[in-house]
């Protein structure tokens, strides 16, 4: 299957940024739907890629920017919700892919790259966020045929610069004095790096290999969510006392801090994490990625090492030239 022009939903994201870099650097024309153009000016300098501003929900608009393309990949999710119905987890992770195949017949595009996430059920999801990715990935998957070649990827906790589970875990250690009250801390990970999930996204866009695939996607080790934040604690050199809560107070907390802005945990964060988010096997094996510990990633992006190693690279390169 010939692959030249890709539309993306989602590629102004934490996932979608790196990917679109990542495939630019292979020469694909990307159309990346966004609903603010302005917030990601980021996007605009890269050569093969055309932003634009649309309502990804609205199945006109899908088709119009959509027509045209081979491929399509959507990386569209919430972690949380405005309300706690499951609407909301509903509206973003079932009703939006069913437009999306929807679209894809319309236009006769023939690719289908779809974010799921492990443990992912529609059945026995103990959460809503499960529950609703479970369907839309059996949804997706059910949809396929010979006119539309699908594969969903299922990873574990993401991690990388501009992440949201280390940045954020930095954020409320800097914010907390001394003890640092903590719930589920017995849930399990096994966090795989952004560059090995759009790898894997990569290396299957016109694998026929991976169609109708279900790719789970894990890091290299597993880790407690105890060992995980004390992990940041200590590469941010903070002195701080993990207390890890019992399922009481860990339900307790989790209830406080939906009114929290920005809603930093909730009752279905706490049900995810009630199944552990490891592989039986991951799959980037399968793909031939071996993946990066995030021992190798992290302390460059808490610490900020990174940003001062690409300003040094830049102050050389502009002395020698």
């Amino acid at each position: 299957m010939q692959i030249q022009t890709i539309g993306i939903l989602g590629g102004t994201g934490f996932v979608g940024s790196h990917l679109v870099n990542r495939l630019t650097k292979d020469g694909y024309q990307l159309r990346v739907l966004t609903r603010s153009r302005e917030r990601h000016r980021d996007l605009w300098v890269l050569p093969t890629v055309t932003l634009i501003e649309a309502d990804v929900h609205d199945p006109a608009e899908l088709k119009q920017h959509l027509a045209g393309c081979d491929a399509v990949i959507n990386l569209v999710g919430i972690l949380n919700e405005s309300g706690n119905d499951g609407s909301g987890f509903r509206y973003v992770h079932v009703d939006l892919p069913r437009k999306i195949v929807d679209v894809c017949r319309e236009n006769r595009i023939k690719r289908l790259l779809h974010m799921s996430a492990l443990n992912a059920d529609a059945e026995r999801g103990p959460s809503f966020y499960l529950r609703t990715k479970g369907e839309a990935e059996d949804l997706v998957h059910t949809a396929a045929s010979d006119d539309l070649k699908v594969t969903s990827f299922r990873p574990s906790v993401i991690f990388g610069p501009d992440d949201d589970f280390f940045n954020r875990f930095a954020k409320l250690l800097k914010l907390t004095p001394i003890f640092f009250p903590l719930a589920c801390p017995k849930a399990r990970f096994a966090p795989v790096y952004i560059g090995d999930v759009t790898e894997a996204f990569v290396r299957t866009i016109s694998a026929p290999a991976s169609y109708s695939k279900r790719y789970d996607l894990c890091g290299p080790r597993e880790y407690t969510l105890k060992e995980l934040v004390e992990y940041t604690a200590k590469t941010l050199r903070l002195h701080r006392i993990v207390i890890p809560l019992g399922d009481r107070l860990s339900r307790i907390q989790a209830r406080t801090l939906e009114f929290v802005p920005g809603k930093p945990f909730s009752r279905d964060n706490y049900l995810s994490m009630q199944v552990d988010s490891l592989c039986r096997r991951s799959d980037l094996d399968v793909l031939g990625i071996t993946p990066l510990a995030l021992e190798a990633v992290v302390p460059e992006y808490l610490t900020g090492r990174s940003k001062q190693v690409r300003f040094q690279r830049f102050r050389s390169q502009a002395r020698r030239s």
